[in-house]
């Protein structure tokens, strides 16, 4: 099974440093006779070498071992409670990595060390040619863990290679590597009742080096994982203040918002850090071209309920994060009755809205109380959510705990959302 499509493989071919040149049937005969998925099951590269010898791929400092036998969450020593966990990096056993060179992915290892070699003129450094997930992985009563929608991030994450033109995994085989990474860390997943899940990032970087504004020949995929609690003690947070950011671009019209590319990110750290000060700990932007369209806080969707009308109305633009939080919760609100929405919404409409929340994996779903608008004389408009914008809505409650409670396995998972690490 070939580890990427025909359409990655064309936008591969580069024959010269000033600019493109593609050769995509010489490509494709050789990488069709060349690809071949490596096997994540019974046997499995452990690389345990240091960080002088982590940039070789070759046999030193790795072996090949069988799969140890399946562990048991929540048996992890660590430096706190689990129920005291916060949002933070914390070692683990391994991570998987997996090399793309030559045409070709490597075999996948189990590495110990945090740390790697890295050419000093790889693409991801000059160009910002990397993306990421995050998905996570939750124990259940019976002690068996599952990751929640895995597919999900496979299926972005292609989006954001083949938008930066890198190679990317398979569904099946991006799902495998995921499994791999929590299995040979199953026990830092905190133990059911504790709150907390194991965060999982998956990083495509390019490795290779160009000088030339052009796709690397080398590509490395790491899929850490991270013991977390709530993002916010107790689960659900008191409703925020958030502010509407009109100095700032999140995304261009026609640009990358829609994909999960690293620049994104560094693109708000600014402007979040400007809102903070301000008092605001989230902040929300506006569309790029008109400046009247609500598009999404800085890493979250934004969704607005009416509960006149019963409606849940989230924006649909081409320069917003399709955010698989926000997916499962437009589901969950169709499931019980309610009008979903997907559109464009005017800065206006705040007013008809009860409950606004911002919604995404690390939080699951973060109520917003208000957001606050300020003229270019310093004027402030408040828009205000609720009766009371310190309560959090019922619509709020109810669906952050019913995508909770599927996810820790105590609601029956009817969508099949969750897939168990075997």
């Amino acid at each position: 099974m070939k580890w990427f499509n025909a359409a990655t493989a064309t936008m591969l071919a580069t024959v010269a440093v000033r600019g493109f040149a593609f050769a995509p049937n010489n490509l494709m005969k050789t990488i069709s006779s060349a690809v071949a998925a490596p096997s994540f099951g019974g046997v499995i590269r452990r690389q345990m070498a240091t960080i002088e010898d982590s940039a070789s791929t070759s046999a030193a400092g790795s072996e090949t071992s069988e799969r140890r036998p399946l562990g048991k969450p929540g048996t992890a020593k660590l430096d706190c409670k689990w129920e005291e966990l916060g949002f933070e990096f914390r070692p683990t056993n391994s991570h998987v990595r997996v090399t793309f060179k030559d045409g070709e992915w490597g075999e996948p290892e189990l590495v110990k060390e945090p740390y790697m070699n890295l050419h000093i003129g790889a693409t991801a450094l000059h160009y910002g040619q990397s993306c990421f997930e995050g998905l996570k992985a939750f124990a259940h009563k019976d002690d068996n863990v599952y990751i929640f929608r895995p597919d999900e991030n496979a299926k972005r994450m292609q989006m954001s290679c083949e938008r930066t033109m890198m190679p990317f995994l398979t569904e099946d085989k991006f799902v495998e590597a995921v499994n791999e990474a929590v299995r040979d860390n199953i026990e830092y997943v905190p133990p059911y009742g504790s709150g907390g899940a194991l965060y999982i990032r998956p990083l495509l970087f390019g490795s290779g080096a160009r000088i030339g504004l052009q796709p690397a020949d080398e590509y490395t995929l790491l899929i850490m994982v991270i013991p977390v609690g709530d993002y916010y003690k107790g689960g659900l947070a008191s409703p925020v203040d958030g502010l509407l950011i009109e100095d700032f671009d999140r995304a261009a019209p026609r640009g990358v918002g829609h994909v999960k590319v690293a620049g994104n990110y560094a693109a708000d750290l600014l402007p979040n850090m400007l809102s903070k000060k301000k008092g605001f700990p989230i902040g929300l932007y506006l569309d790029a071209q008109t400046q009247t369209k609500i598009e999404e806080f800085s890493t979250s969707n934004f969704v607005g309920i009416n509960t006149k009308d019963n409606k849940y109305v989230t924006p649909r633009s081409g320069s917003v994060l399709p955010s698989i939080t926000n997916k499962s919760l437009m589901t969950i609100a169709k499931d019980e009755g309610m009008t979903v929405e997907q559109r464009d919404i005017l800065v206006e409409e705040m007013n008809t809205f009860d409950e606004v929340l911002a919604c995404g994996t690390a939080v699951v779903v973060t109520p917003v109380g208000s957001i606050t608008r300020f003229n270019a004389e310093g004027e402030a408009t408040k828009y205000e959510f609720g009766t009371n914008p310190q309560d959090i809505g019922q619509t709020t409650r109810r669906l952050y705990d019913r995508v909770r409670a599927i996810q820790n396995g105590e609601e029956e998972d009817k969508y099949g959302w969750n897939v168990k690490v075997e």
